[in-house]
């Protein structure tokens, strides 16, 4: 296409991801503007066909918060030094001098004094992701929590994928939304108010915390399953969803 596409590759808040990058255009002359801050390190990206992609050291590598990278391709850069805005941009977010990119923070300058101790954890990350296989290993360690999850999602039956089209579940972040015919029988505000109820009373066993799904989405679960998360330890919490789920709907019913 002729225009440009923002779009993310990894949705946390429905548990979606975008399945591959075959319908973007080889021969494109807009640019596509990527944010895969919950899917790099953990899916296969098609660099070849981003432009201009943002990710964290957060999410996939269990990093420091506020620390974002940016990767640009020869077609960004290209629209970079020939793109004059109509408006005044702060000195902080350009990336343009007399019309050339500054290519001074992508060789390690930095516009700002960061916390070494945050550089340092992200390359001790960066170590570990190393020791467990690269890429390949990542992408295979979240791969494999999701085949758990939709091992135990099939066999649950108070629970379901919110995305329906295996291709679009996220490896990362699945999101299961609470089908019991008496859970959709309670107001919205109540399904609320029990899902959290019900992950509280996993935090306070310790088994497992910032389990309910975000608040813009339906009453359910959602759970990380990124490549830092052990395939045993995603397991281990099935046994806790249930007990939690089962102890909360009966004491519901009971008062």
């Amino acid at each position: 296409p002729d225009r440009d596409t923002v779009f993310v590759w990894n949705g946390t808040t429905s548990g979606v991801r975008v399945p591959n990058g075959d319908w973007i255009a080889a021969d494109r002359r807009g640019l596509t503007i990527c944010d895969a801050t919950s899917a790099a390190f953990a899916m296969r990206l098609p660099w070849d066909k981003l432009d201009v992609v943002t990710w964290s050291w957060q999410k996939a590598l269990g990093g420091e918060a506020a620390h974002g990278m940016l990767a640009l391709s020869p077609r960004a850069v290209e629209r970079l030094e020939s793109y004059v805005p109509p408006w005044p941009i702060p000195k902080l977010f350009r990336l343009t001098s007399n019309g050339k990119l500054i290519e001074g923070i992508f060789r390690g300058e930095t516009i700002n004094t960061p916390s070494m101790l945050c550089v340092e954890d992200a390359i001790d990350s960066l170590k570990w992701a190393e020791s467990a296989g690269g890429l390949d290993g990542l992408v295979g360690r979240a791969e494999g929590n999701l085949t758990a999850v939709a091992a135990w999602e099939e066999r649950t039956p108070w629970l379901r994928f919110l995305a329906k089209d295996p291709a679009t579940r996220s490896c990362t972040s699945p999101q299961l939304e609470i089908v019991d015919p008496w859970f959709l029988g309670l107001s919205e505000e109540m399904r609320f108010t029990t899902v959290r109820a019900m992950t509280a009373r996993l935090e306070a066993e310790g088994a497992g915390y910032d389990l309910a799904s975000h608040r813009a989405s339906p009453p359910g679960i959602r759970i990380w399953t990124g490549a830092t998360v052990e395939r045993s330890d995603v397991e281990a919490l099935f046994p806790w969803l249930d007990w939690a789920w089962e102890q909360q709907r009966e004491a519901a019913k009971a008062a």
